[in-house]
């Protein structure tokens, strides 16, 4: 045996990636006993293990002198009785049958005094048997070690489990998800998913490269693959046919796509569905029951799970530990816990070929009709706490916006199922109830656009409450980027809710009626509807519409000059929302403070609260609110001659308001950036931004800058270039489209400008800022759209709805919706009517009618 060292397949391509994999399992090798990768089919399990023993055995390993008898590899996958697995062992070891002897003592005793590596390959439909096997040989051979590949854990003693991850994907918004500018091919090399779809594509075509005509399009196969190795060779395979961009577009039916594998491989391993159906054959039939149910998910806790999932053969009880062997089985991803409870997901491939069986079973409609109950109730529950309707400590108000995030899939989802059930109710219903989460965060978009596919159904049945508090919010959404439609909208709402006798919801109209009006500069409405807004809130004993109120009132009082009266009024509104344990309501009180305490000159006491109040704001991820705190921080800053600090804050806070599309904030931003330019002695540039702010005001139904503002601009650039220099840039300036305008006062060219990275919680809001300088937003050139998104932003433009587009498309409503968001983040639009001025302007000019110039 002292000749022979490893006895191993040949590995039928290049091994791509895993390097840092390789190391860590090197090292537990010398460690444990008994090591088992495990992982659902497709991830690369047996690969993997065939690297690694190769490194084992390879010239000067440290772990390979652990084995001078050698490295031996079993394949199990195409066994079927269990007790082949012993006959298996003996056969590759060299180990023949003793008669009258069972084969396993002969095996355990021929091995015990060897020093070896046994791998087991493909355990997971002969468990029982390679765990006896194992148990038997770990016990007799001492120097032996063993290593698994199982969709399960073996559960011998000793064991350590090694969850194979899947390969690493290039995150969406990176420049390899979109032209990447020249760094396609550097960028790509950093994720191993797309270098091994690189390498399998040339196989399959030579000449086939990554670069930046097609980075964009292979980052996201690769990402909607989950960097799942099988799922990205076949993939790759299909270049021989197809282009990157189709089969991206074609990823909706991936079974149907993925189908033409290695033809020497098991058949297992020659499709996606294959792969994955050998561990679906695999379950018990309770197994197979809650597998199929919980794709009605996006991700859930256990209490989720025994919600919706349970009857016809499974009661709660049982959920817990089918949910457990479903984890075993590596068809189920444990996620981190929040609030002390367990999370789980599915890989969207598995996630994909559980909704096929769940419709193949006729259940699909049963239990997403279920998880649309659960939502409606978790949602308004949720909407009473987090916005102190009811009694509770603000850390439970912080907690709603945080389970809102660890769900908003689900909610897409159930919404995406009401428009196709036409539901309206129901959806409408659960708008008005995560409203408030769509608002702090500032995904106006996201919210808008699900309320209007949802009120353009047949209303008829639906309850004027219903109707009437779901334009008011679709009104709120739009008042940060339009406010003529937010007025619009209100208005019809306020009469419904008056109609219907709903108190709370006719409070929260006329409290954005009137800021609404105090945005666009009417004093006088503003006054009329906060002051009958404060009358029915008190009346209720309606503590958030009445500290909002006395908030409006107080910005109204300020813009009457009468100061003192104005801070009488901010402080009874901080508080009121301290009273109900409302802090959001607070820290937007105490922003107003902030406002007038820099109007009057006080840059100390400005700087004490907007603090106070970023931190309340950090907490839920406002990022309207943070961005306006962070100009009041800026703006101080400027005041005290902290050029740098000030640029550091007024940088994240145009970001963050580019990022929403909320244009009331850019405009602002836009100016604090040109009094920042006169401060620095660049005129030109001070004039161009006054006035990129002035055309945007306009373009939002805003007021204009006041005369004495603009001349603060002007007057310094009059002096130095001359009337007619100013006037050009002026003009120049107005001409200029917001997205320049930004990138201008930022210093980043528009053409490379980088995406929308949302923030998850508030502590991603900062530690993004740390990162990457604040939350990064698109310029929106014309390639940013691929060319299916191209494809349906045309369609939208057309007037067509979700569900008109995936008709004609032959793509579910899900994928439509799920493109019509991923077009609006991209162009950082939030409603239809800029997707169509956009698609128009495209046409309109030369070299665009064709759609976008890079496909992606």
């Amino acid at each position: 045996m002292d000749e022979i060292q490893a006895h191993l397949p040949e590995e039928p391509n290049s091994f791509i990636g895993r390097e840092r994999e390789l190391g860590e399992l090197s090292q537990l090798l010398t460690r444990t006993r008994a090591l088992t990768l495990c992982g659902p089919g497709g991830i690369g399990k047996t690969r993997l293990a065939l690297r690694l023993l190769s490194v084992v055995s390879g010239e000067g390993s440290a772990a390979g002198e652990e084995f001078p008898d050698g490295v031996w590899f079993v394949e199990l996958a195409d066994l079927r009785q269990p007790d082949q697995v012993t006959s298996r062992i003996a056969a590759v070891t060299g180990i023949t049958e003793e008669a009258g002897r069972p084969l396993l003592e002969t095996l355990g005793e021929a091995l015990r005094p060897r020093r070896m590596l046994l791998a087991l390959d493909n355990c997971e439909h002969l468990l029982e048997a390679c765990a006896q096997v194992g148990r038997h040989l770990l016990a007799s051979a001492r120097g032996l070690r063993l290593l698994a590949t199982s969709r399960e854990p073996l559960s011998v003693a000793a064991e350590t489990i090694w969850r194979v991850p899947p390969l690493s994907v290039a995150p969406a918004g990176t420049a390899a998800d979109q032209d990447a500018n020249g760094l396609a091919g550097a960028e790509a090399g950093q994720y191993e998913a797309v270098r091994l779809f690189a390498d399998r594509a040339a196989a399959s075509r030579p000449g086939f490269s990554v670069g930046p005509d097609n980075i964009a399009a292979v980052a996201s196969i690769c990402r909607a693959l989950d960097g799942m190795p099988l799922a990205i060779e076949l993939a790759a395979a299909r270049v021989r046919a197809l282009t990157v961009e189709q089969i991206a577009a074609r990823l909706d039916d991936r079974f149907g796509l993925l189908t033409t594998g290695d033809r020497s491989a098991a058949p297992r391993q020659r499709t996606l569905r294959g792969a994955i159906e050998w561990s679906y054959d695999l379950l018990t039939e309770p197994e197979r029951a809650l597998f199929r149910r919980l794709a009605a998910f996006t991700g859930w806790s256990l209490e989720m799970a025994e919600e919706v999932c349970v009857g016809e053969g499974i009661t709660a009880a049982d959920v817990l530990g089918l949910t457990a062997a479903l984890v075993d089985k590596s068809l189920v991803v444990l996620d981190p816990e929040l609030f002390g409870q367990a999370r789980y997901r599915m890989l969207d491939t598995i996630r994909e070929y559980a909704v096929l069986r769940l419709e193949q079973a006729g259940e699909a409609a049963q239990f997403r009709s279920r998880l649309r109950d659960y939502t409606l109730r978790t949602a308004e529950l949720n909407q009473v706490i987090g916005m102190a309707r009811i009694p509770a400590p603000w850390s439970a108000r912080v907690d709603v916006f945080r389970r809102y995030d660890a769900d908003r899939g689900n909610v897409a989802q159930v919404l995406d199922w009401c428009l196709e059930q036409e539901d309206a109710e129901a959806g409408l219903r659960i708008c008005i109830a995560v409203s408030p989460c769509w608002i702090v965060w500032g995904t106006f978009g996201e919210g808008g656009e699900w309320l209007r596919s949802l009120l353009a159904l047949d209303m008829s049945a639906v309850p004027a409450w219903v109707q009437g508090a779901a334009t008011v919010v679709r009104g709120q959404l739009a008042l940060s980027s339009d406010p003529a439609a937010a007025w619009s909208l209100v208005t019809d709402g306020l009469k419904l809710c008056r109609d219907a006798g709903d108190g709370y919801w006719t409070a929260v109209a006329l409290n954005l009626l009137a800021e609404t009006a105090l945005h666009t500069g009417r004093i006088d409405e503003a006054t009329a509807s906060a002051d009958e807004a404060l009358s029915i809130a008190q009346a209720a004993g309606d503590g958030w519409n009445e500290g909002y109120a006395l908030g409006t009132r107080a910005a109204v009082a300020a813009r009457r000059g009468k100061l003192r009266e104005s801070e009488q009024l901010a402080t009874a509104s901080v508080a009121v929302m301290r009273r109900i344990d409302q802090q959001w309501g607070a820290a937007r009180a105490l922003l107003g403070l902030g406002d007038l305490a820099r109007f009057r000159k006080h840059p100390g006491e400005a700087h004490g609260w907007y603090v106070e109040a970023l931190a309340i704001l950090r907490e839920i991820g406002a990022r309207p609110e943070i961005s306006r705190c962070l100009a009041g921080l800026g703006r101080v800053a400027m005041d005290l001659g902290a050029i740098e600090q000030a640029r550091r804050h007024l940088t994240r806070s145009l970001r963050l308001s580019h990022a929403t599309g909320a244009r009331i904030g850019v405009a602002r931003g836009l100016e604090a950036f040109a009094a920042l330019a006169g401060r620095e002695g660049k005129t030109e540039l001070a004039v161009q931004l006054a006035a990129a702010a002035a055309s945007l005001r306009e373009a939002a139904g805003l007021p204009a800058l006041a005369g004495a503002r603009v001349e603060n601009y002007l007057a310094p650039a009059r002096r130095l270039l001359g009337d007619a220099a100013v006037a050009r840039i002026w003009a120049g300036g107005r001409a200029m489209p917001s997205e320049a305008a930004v990138a201008l006062a930022l210093g980043t060219p528009p053409e490379v400008a980088p995406e929308t990275v949302p923030p998850d919680t508030a502590a991603e809001e900062d530690r993004t800022l740390t990162v990457v300088g604040g939350f990064q937003v698109a310029s929106a050139p014309p390639s940013s759209l691929t060319q299916r998104e191209h494809e349906i932003a045309e369609l939208l433009a057309s007037g067509r709805s979700n569900k008109a587009i995936a008709d004609e498309l032959s793509i579910s409503h899900t994928t439509a919706a799920r493109h019509v968001a991923n077009i609006m983040a991209k162009l950082g639009f939030n409603s239809r009517t800029q997707i169509a001025a956009w698609i128009m302007n495209q046409a309109q000019e030369p070299g665009r009618a064709q759609g976008p110039a890079e496909p992606g």
